[in-house]
């Protein structure tokens, strides 16, 4: 029929040419989370009866009207922090284990909307509160490259679901790297957008004072790039503001800019960069100056800057969860909540503070530059069960490990995740660009640029 790793936009024209009907795209797509799932964990709640109802229901439109609508066909899941009406969000916690909301975040609705098939649901540690997706109600995400390693958190479900072809569209949420993260673990893509690009309405406030945020996960720089046009838009009344972008972020990923200014920072004093991730990130660097791009090492530690704020600002956000029955969740994440808990309000407010005024100091000494080049994490992914090696010492392993993403949740600039070659166990290794704020295209443009010049398409996880 076609490949099951078909990039949405392709399989977009193939469904408006009518080669191809939304009914058979939904049921192939299911077909394969029926036979992989239960080994990879990526799917919580998988919607079948909504995908092959919605499927049937974009096949009865006419051409000008199934033209009209970005995602025409194109099977997607959600993962299972964000609310979505009449069907289950468990948030990965027993004490939400049956919670079904009576109406979707803005971001599932604006899917839908866009003429996306439901697929399902997808694992995510409990509240978001891990870099790996294990230990609470949902099962483990594993990685496919390596199914005693993890695939990443905490959309570790929507990174093995792209990875896998269990649906070519993720959403993920982001507050800390938890869309690159798993995005470099699975080696796929993952774009975390600029504050307030996407819309946390109807149910959140300010994610997390400003750290989180959703964002695309896909196979492809262009499919990430057409999930974000689709997710992309603030309501009246939302917190944070990010001016429009000129175009169609799926415009910037046709362009190949050339002559750029790049900065790149290849290590932190939050933990050591793993020899490969550092050969691999070497080897970008060189790659994008074959590119006709200028790449000037810059001797900046966004990471040790901003940590004991950040810390302290997920904490509360974790311990402001109503939760009904505390012993019921995941120790690792209960024991953030119970210091979360313990914080005043005093406390977390100079948190605040400091983390927006040191994300101004970080985000004025990046100005002159086009955008910054970083591995995403320090290491490949870790096996499952082994971070953090106890609570008491997690948060200062997690932070080692991704000492590069979390300082861009803090300045609140785009960032995306790309592969960037294997370790020698077979693990992918990932490499993060990061945009002025508001300038999601230049990262995108860049992106797509190395992802021409460095194909990984072909790359697939030894899982069929």
């Amino acid at each position: 029929m076609f490949s099951p790793y078909v990039e949405a936009w392709q399989l977009r024209q193939m469904l408006l040419r009518r080669e191809l009907e939304p009914t058979e795209a939904a049921q192939f797509f299911l077909d394969r989370i029926e036979r992989l799932n239960p080994a990879l964990g990526a799917y919580m709640t998988v919607t079948a009866d909504r995908a092959l109802s919605d499927a049937r229901r974009l096949a009865k439109l006419g051409p000008q009207e199934a033209a009209e609508l970005k995602l025409f066909g194109i099977p997607y899941s959600v993962k299972d922090l964000t609310w979505t009406k009449g069907i289950r969000t468990t948030f990965g916690s027993k004490n939400f284990e049956d919670f079904v909301p009576e109406e979707d975040a803005e971001v599932a609705a604006r899917l839908a909307r866009a003429g996306g098939i439901l697929l399902g649901k997808t694992t995510t540690p409990e509240f978001g509160g891990r870099t790996t997706t294990e230990g609470g109600l949902c099962p483990p995400a594993r990685n496919p490259w390596k199914q005693s390693h993890s695939a990443g958190g905490s959309s570790g479900g929507a990174a093995v679901a792209v990875a896998c072809a269990m649906g070519p569209l993720a959403h993920g949420t982001d507050g800390g790297g938890s869309v690159r993260i798993p995005a470099a673990c699975c080696g796929v893509v993952g774009l975390k957008p600029s504050r307030a690009r996407i819309t946390l309405a109807p149910v959140q406030g300010e994610g997390w004072a400003g750290l989180s945020t959703s964002g695309p996960i896909a196979r492809s720089v262009r499919d990430a790039a057409l999930m974000l046009d689709v997710m992309a838009g603030m309501v009246p009344g939302d917190p944070y503001a990010a001016a429009p972008p000129a175009e169609p972020f799926a415009s910037a990923a046709q362009k190949r800019p050339t002559g750029l200014r790049l900065a790149a920072i290849a290590r932190s004093a939050l933990g050591p960069v793993d020899p490969e991730v550092a050969r691999n990130f070497e080897a970008a660097c060189k790659l994008f100056e074959t590119m006709g791009h200028r790449v000037e090492p810059l001797e900046l530690d966004p990471g040790a800057e901003l940590v004991a704020a950040v810390k302290t600002i997920v904490a509360v956000g974790v311990g402001a969860r109503e939760v009904p029955r505390v012993e019921l969740m995941d120790p690792i994440v209960r024991q953030m909540l119970e210091v979360g808990r313990q914080i005043s309000a005093v406390d977390y407010v100079r948190a605040v503070n400091q983390m927006h005024n040191t994300a101004r100091r970080i985000v004025q000494a990046l100005m002159p530059y086009d955008a910054l080049l970083t591995p995403t994490l320090t290491r490949p992914a870790v096996a499952l069960g082994s971070l953090p090696s106890s609570p008491d010492t997690g948060l200062e392993e997690v932070s080692a490990w991704i000492a590069f993403t979390f300082p861009f949740n803090a300045t609140g600039q785009p960032a995306i995740s790309l592969p960037n070659g294997f370790s020698a166990e077979g693990l992918p290794i990932g490499l993060q660009i990061v945009g002025r704020p508001a300038d999601e295209e230049t990262i995108i443009a860049l992106a797509a640029a190395f992802e021409e010049a460095k194909p990984w398409r072909d790359a697939v996880p030894p899982v069929d």
